[in-house]
């Protein structure tokens, strides 16, 4: 034990001496190709290297999670940019990141922020249904998530893999706020329909685009991207309608700074940029996703969150309940 110690300690002091002080690491959940360009402006205004660690598509958010779990005691990263808010809860629940109250983030609702400062959200998406008009009528596209176990769209939903990203943390949500049972009895109606298991909400997004499947869950940045290249698809926001609506899931970007990480001071400069207003504007205008702060320029047609009924959720307790479920969902998987 003694020697295995010994050998972390040396692996640490080894890797804390490959950080400058001119650099930040940031981890990130966040697509390439909409979070790339935003870390490029930071190096440009400040003259900070960005160094960044993205996750792959069929693994998003576990990916880099697990990464920043296995380097708790010899932290590689300074800065963890998630898309959701669970991954975040997820390492302060851990001991691995620390608190920091961003000034940027003052008018920030609260409820995107965690109370004790661990994480901050920002610019949202949304739990959306997107459907091939060519496929379905405007009468025949489900209005609830609960449609989809309905017979008329047996073998015509896709969702993409529930063990990573977006989905995990939906089902999670589900779980939360209808209750195991309830929750249970859905997932278990969505495998009797025969959903279709894609490998990410990217290919959710191609096969209802190409009229394979009628339609599918994914999230707005991919639904926006998906009526751009291809007037055939349409998007829902589910559970709006009745007296007790369920809501669709509001989905925040969140940050946290990482415990005792290499680059502490620049780790904050970049979550002070990453919560300006101009970067929701510039995401907004890059993936169509919903600014948390006021008044901020958005590009036509994107929604604003004060025109959706939301999920009615607690971020911590979905956290817990996403690592609760993990065996349920790979037996779901499985079966």
């Amino acid at each position: 034990m003694k020697k295995i110690f010994l050998i972390l300690s040396s692996i640490a002091i080894l890797t804390a001496c490959q950080h400058k002080a001119d650099e930040v690491v940031v981890y990130t959940s966040v697509d390439q190709i909409f979070s790339e360009p935003i870390l490029q402006d930071f190096e440009k205004e400040t003259g900070i290297k960005v160094k960044a660690v993205f996750d792959t598509e069929e693994t998003k958010s576990t990916g880099v999670l697990n990464r920043l779990i296995a380097e708790k005691n010899y932290p590689q990263a300074d800065v963890f940019w998630s898309g959701d808010p669970v991954r975040t809860i997820v390492l302060k629940n851990k001991g691995i990141s620390t608190v920091y109250h961003s000034p940027q983030a003052a008018d920030i609702p609260a409820v995107f922020k965690d109370p004790e400062g661990y994480w901050t959200g920002f610019s949202a998406r949304a739990r959306v249904l997107i459907y091939n008009k060519k496929r379905l009528k405007p009468e025949q596209v489900p209005q609830s998530i609960f449609d989809l176990t309905k017979p008329a769209y047996k073998g015509q939903v896709a969702i993409a893999n529930p063990l990573f990203g977006t989905t995990t943390f939906h089902i999670a949500a589900l779980f939360s706020a209808l209750g195991d049972q309830k929750a249970k009895e859905f997932m278990s109606g969505l495998k009797h329909n025969q959903v279709v298991i894609a490998t990410s909400n990217g290919d959710v997004k191609d096969r209802v685009s190409k009229g394979q499947l009628a339609c599918g869950l994914t999230d707005t940045d991919d639904a926006f991207e998906a009526m751009k290249e291809n007037p055939d698809v349409g998007m829902v926001f589910l559970d709006q309608n009745g007296t007790q609506p369920l809501g669709t899931l509001i989905m925040p970007n969140t940050l946290c700074l990482i415990k005792n990480s290499p680059n502490n001071k620049n780790g904050k400069k970049l979550i002070d940029f990453l919560l300006q207003k101009s970067t929701e504007a510039k995401l907004a205008k890059l993936c169509a996703q919903m600014p948390l702060h006021k008044s901020v320029p958005t590009p036509k047609g994107i929604p604003s969150l004060d025109d959706i009924i939301p999920m009615t959720i607690n971020y911590d307790q979905t956290a817990q309940t996403l690592e609760n479920i993990q065996n349920y969902l790979k037996e779901w998987i499985g079966n």
